[in-house]
């Protein structure tokens, strides 16, 4: 199946692109999804860990076994922070 992937901010200045396609498996849940993610865009992940990233599934944050479907949005960003 393939699915859309954007990428804002820091996500996107280290990917050097702001959206993707890419193909998963059929069933493929959102940790698996964001892993796969992970191992096309190393640098997501080169200066920060895992667990600092944020991830949406259709304009939602993503639960770990949410199931991800054929022509979904998938979304890696940052917290945003500010003062």
């Amino acid at each position: 199946m393939h699915v859309k992937v954007l990428f804002f901010g820091a996500t996107a200045d280290e990917t050097g692109t702001t959206e993707s396609t890419i193909e998963l498996p059929e069933g493929t849940r959102a940790d698996a999804a964001l892993t796969e993610i992970l191992d096309r865009y190393p640098k997501l992940t080169a200066s920060r860990d895992r667990s600092s990233l944020l991830f949406a599934v259709n304009q939602e944050y993503a639960r770990a076994d949410e199931a991800v479907n054929e022509g979904d949005e998938l979304a890696v960003f940052t917290a945003v922070s500010g003062g």
